[in-house]
This record gives structure tokens, C-alpha cells and sequence, in this order.
């Protein structure tokens, strides 16, 4: 089984993280910020991905510093998880509606970071999380993983089906992206490395 586990601890959050690739969609997340506990458990069983992730965060502050270094902490668990990345698809995308909103997610884990996001939420808040977190949460966690995310988003009225819809598909395209293909021997790149 592909696992990856990170701890980190700063000043302003301490976080434990735990991935299974190849889980079941099993959670047990822990933030303190509700609607992000929604996503991530969206993320998890869409992806089928077992996820244990609790965070320690100054919600005193805000909710930014949770959030973002939770994004950070979870690529790391990702590439640590992925490892050498021998037989995976490396990519993966999807179209993906719930509602009115229809978002596109592509990713590619060939240890490239990148970041492209276009999403706009008309609602500023959803529960006690700031809209804006969500591309700080994606950016951070293609910086740490080393890996390319599109979202786009093609429709959309309500800013909780839009994140919803976002974490869903990147949980998809993720799926693809580190499904084990027996004709790929090594990794998938003429340099011969990712």
C-alpha cells in the first residue's frame, strides 16, 4: 500500500497527516473549520483515498493559517505516498457538475508545481471558511506535491456547490493520475525521471 504520513509544527499550526493511495475513501479529518472538513472528507471518498488529517490551528486569527498549511502538509503526504511514481498514469482530469456548477480539474504529478485557477465564488463564505482559502489551500498543495492543477470553473451561481465541485474533481483527476498501469514499467517521461 502507498502510504504517505507528515507532522508538522509551527507556531501557528500543528498538523498530522496520514494517506492511503489506495484506500476506500475512509476519513478522519480535524480542523476546527467545518466546511473544509466537508471538502476534505469530499475529497477523500471521491477519490477513494483513506485520510486522517488533524490540525491545531490559531483560529483565534483566522482560518488561513489551518488551511493553507494543511494544503501544504497534504502534498507532502501525496509525494511521500507516490514515492519513486514507477507505473503511475501521471495524469488525470475531469469534468465534474453538482448543480448549477460545472468545474474542470486536470492535474498532471510529474513533479512540476503549478497552479492555474479559475474559479469565482459570489458567496464570500461558506460556514466559518473564507472563499479565498480555497485557491491558497490548492496552491499550496501543488507547491508541496510538485504538481500541475487546472480548475476551471464552466458554471456556477453558489459558492458552496463551486468548492464542492472543485475538491470532487480534483480528487478525480488525482485518482487517475496515481492509478498504477501495468504497461508503464518505469515512469511516465522520455527524461526517465520525474
Amino acid at each position: 500500500m502507498r502510504i504517505g504520513t507528515v507532522s508538522r509544527k509551527t507556531k501557528e499550526t500543528d498538523i498530522q497527516c496520514e494517506i492511503v493511495l489506495d484506500g476506500t475513501g475512509k476519513s478522519e479529518i480535524k480542523t476546527g473549520i467545518g466546511f473544509f472538513e466537508h471538502m476534505l472528507n469530499s475529497f477523500a471518498r471521491h477519490g477513494l483515498f483513506d485520510l486522517k488529517l488533524s490540525c491545531d490551528g490559531d483560529l483565534r486569527v483566522d482560518c488561513h493559517h489551518s488551511i493553507e498549511d494543511c494544503g501544504i502538509v497534504l502534498g507532502e503526504a501525496l509525494e511521500k505516498a507516490a514515492g519513486d511514481k514507477k507505473g503511475i498514469r501521471r495524469y488525470g482530469h475531469i469534468i465534474l457538475p453538482m448543480d448549477e456548477a460545472l468545474v474542470l480539474c486536470a492535474v498532471d504529478f510529474g513533479g512540476r508545481p503549478y497552479l492555474s485557477f479559475d474559479l469565482e465564488f459570489p458567496q464570500e463564505r461558506c460556514g466559518e471558511m473564507d472563499m479565498a482559502m480555497v485557491r491558497e489551500f490548492f496552491y499550496a498543495l501543488s507547491y508541496s506535491a510538485g504538481m500541475n492543477i487546472h480548475l476551471k470553473q464552466l458554471s456556477g451561481g453558489n459558492s458552496h456547490h463551486i468548492a464542492e465541485a472543485a475538491f470532487k474533481a480534483y480528487a478525480k483527476a488525482l485518482r487517475q493520475a496515481v492509478e498504477l498501469d501495468g504497461r508503464i514499467g518505469d515512469v511516465l517521461s522520455t527524461k526517465g525521471s520525474l
